[in-house]
């Protein structure tokens, strides 16, 4: 069953249509959360170099800095912070507890000193600003304090603070949850405890609260993020505990995931003005791909409702559209073959189709004008068959006329007459035989160079100096008809087969020197043009008709009916010359001038 093509495109068009958009859909539903991932990712690397170089500039304006971190987080929706070298919150002058250390036999190096613990590590903001009255009873200047933790970098760390040694492993205490949990990570890869107390040695002492500093204000938002804060505290055990690689200069990218939400970690190190490190801490919530793409997996469901119906309708008009003018180029090219050219087809669009169309018009106008040339050229054959004849007769005439005298010569010198011409009879002989044999080579000559397989090789050569060369020869035949030879050469190098061109030169020089009359004047000049160079060899005498131009370059053609041998030549110099022209690709041809007659041809020059 025969298939309409309106048919055809729409199922191809259809099919292609829904493909496109089953790629669309399975592309944003499975490879859009790594695309925006991706991009994130690029995109904070990006701006945190930028950043960088701002806190670089400003790192000793904590104002500035806190305005810096503000701007970053509303511009990309990314949390940003510096941490020093022992993974704590730079600028923390506004949230922390100075503590004044007791006299502690245990630990005496410990004795009498103050510390600062940043408040941050081991409570939360809010308990200041609801007034806990948990904390408001013993978190007070002037209350006394025990204080756990860890001695690491030859810093303290405090990893738990209550009222006294009894509840730091209860309730009512405050406790840095990240460094508890890392030391139970991290004491289980020693072989027991006492080698992990000799490279983190612990302490327990008593403290007496002297000042606590909270923020007020705008400065509380820094700490609201308990999230971040968590990360920070988390990365700081990882750096204390030597799981960061705190020496190298690298950017790291970290994945965690709360909640259900992913996020990016960033951490950059660098150094301050002063030389000591800093570390650029970055985190970043992936949270808005997830919903967007569970919306969109949702909002898709209508899309492809809707976009299937606005195919199937598309996709039918397309069709039609398309297909209306290929049935029209059909209907016109089955008259084509039956040899109707009278239809032509409208062009309608300047599309493919409106091209294609405009094709089809001008095929069938080269067609009918093919035809109608196919008839005139079996006319022209039937000429050419006429052309052949002449041809023949024209070798027969040539040959004809050499045979006949060589058969008088020989008849007279066998029976013996006039024996005082007996020299002159064989030089007759001579002389006609050269004749049949100049002509038999010049025929063989031609010949190759209408076979199709002769190549002809070229290299450079300066034309003036050949055709200086070939007038010397033919000085006699211009002395003894009192010939005046005028030349304007020029020394230009040209590329062809030096060989060929001589012989082109010859036969036109030849058949100056023969059709120029008497005390005549011959002209030889090289004209220069732009890539070529055209070369003139003019004569004195009469014009050839106009009608014989063209046929003077045929075989055995000399311009009168009668072919007569008294002109001189075999016939054939001009069709020779011709030939070797058309194998070299060069324009040439012959004119009437003011004095006479011209022929010229043309030369590529060797650039």
């Amino acid at each position: 069953m025969k298939k309409g093509i309106v048919l055809k495109l729409f199922i191809l068009t259809a099919l292609l249509c829904m493909f496109i958009l089953a790629i669309i859909f399975i592309g944003q539903t499975v490879f859009f959360k790594q695309f925006y991932v991706h991009q994130k990712v690029e995109n904070v690397k990006t701006t945190l170099q930028s950043y960088k170089q701002e806190y670089l500039k400003n790192s000793d304006n904590t104002q500035v800095v806190a305005e810096l971190e503000q701007d970053f987080y509303q511009k990309y929706n990314t949390w940003i912070t510096e941490l020093d070298a022992m993974g704590n919150l730079k600028y923390t002058d506004d949230f922390y507890m100075e503590i004044r250390l007791e006299r502690s036999e245990s630990t005496p190096n410990l004795s009498n000193k103050t510390v600062t613990i940043p408040l941050y590590s081991v409570m939360n903001v809010e308990d200041f600003s609801n007034d806990n009255p948990f904390l408001a009873t013993w978190i007070k200047e002037g209350k006394r304090l025990a204080i756990e933790g860890l001695i690491m970098k030859n810093q303290l760390v405090a990893q738990r603070i209550g009222r006294d040694v009894s509840n730091l492993r209860e309730e009512d205490r405050l406790e840095n949850h990240q460094m508890a949990n890392k030391e139970y990570e991290v004491v289980p890869r020693f072989e027991n405890p006492i080698k992990y107390h000799e490279k983190y040695p612990s302490f327990l002492v008593y403290g007496t609260i002297t000042k606590i500093q909270t923020p007020q204000g705008t400065e509380v938002s820094r700490y609201m993020n308990h999230l971040f804060l968590d990360r920070v505290k988390a990365f700081q055990a990882d750096l204390l505990y030597g799981d960061y690689d705190s020496d190298a200069n690298m950017s790291q990218i970290m994945d965690f995931e709360e909640n259900n939400v992913k996020y990016k970690i960033f951490v950059d190190r660098i150094e301050d003005q002063n030389g000591n490190p800093v570390y650029i801490f970055a985190m970043t919530s992936l949270q808005p791909v997830n919903e967007a793409a569970e919306v969109m997996q949702d909002y898709y469901v209508y899309i492809v409702i809707a976009t299937l119906l606005l195919v199937l309708l598309t996709s039918f008009y397309y069709s039609r559209y398309i297909a209306r003018p290929l049935l029209r180029i059909n209907r016109t090219t089955q008259k084509m073959a039956d040899l109707d050219f009278s239809e032509k087809i409208p062009i309608t669009t300047k599309d493919e189709i409106g091209d294609l169309s405009r094709n089809i018009n001008e095929l069938s106008a080269r067609l009918h004008s093919h035809i109608v040339q196919l008839e005139q050229d079996i006319e022209k054959e039937k000429q050419l068959e006429n052309t052949r004849k002449e041809f023949i007769s024209g070798v027969s005439h040539e040959l004809k006329t050499p045979l006949s005298v060589i058969q008088s010569c020989l008849s007279i010198l066998k029976d013996e007459v006039a024996n005082h011409k007996r020299d002159y009879y064989f030089a007759a002989l001579e002389d006609e035989v050269k004749r049949m044999d100049l002509l038999i080579v010049d025929m063989l000559e031609l010949a190759k160079y209408e076979s199709g397989t002769y190549k002809i090789k070229i290299a450079p050569f300066y034309i003036d100096i050949i055709i200086e060369r070939i007038c010397a020869k033919f000085t006699l035949d211009i002395a003894s008809k009192q010939l005046y030879l005028h030349t304007r050469l020029a020394p230009i190098e040209v590329v062809a087969n030096q060989h060929r061109i001589e012989q082109v030169l010859v036969n036109f020089l030849t058949n100056a020197i023969r059709y120029t009359p008497e005390q005549g004047s011959i002209f030889i000049s090289t004209v220069e043009e732009q890539d070529t160079v055209k070369v003139c060899i003019e004569n004195n005498g009469d014009h050839i008709p106009a009608k014989q131009l063209e046929r003077i370059w045929d075989r055995f053609y000399r311009g009168e009916p009668s072919r007569h041998r008294s002109t001189g030549g075999t016939g054939l110099g001009l069709a020779i010359s011709k030939k070797i022209l058309e194998l070299h690709g060069v324009p040439y041809g012959v004119t009437n001038t003011s004095k006479g007659v011209m022929f010229y041809f043309h030369l590529n020059k060797n650039v």
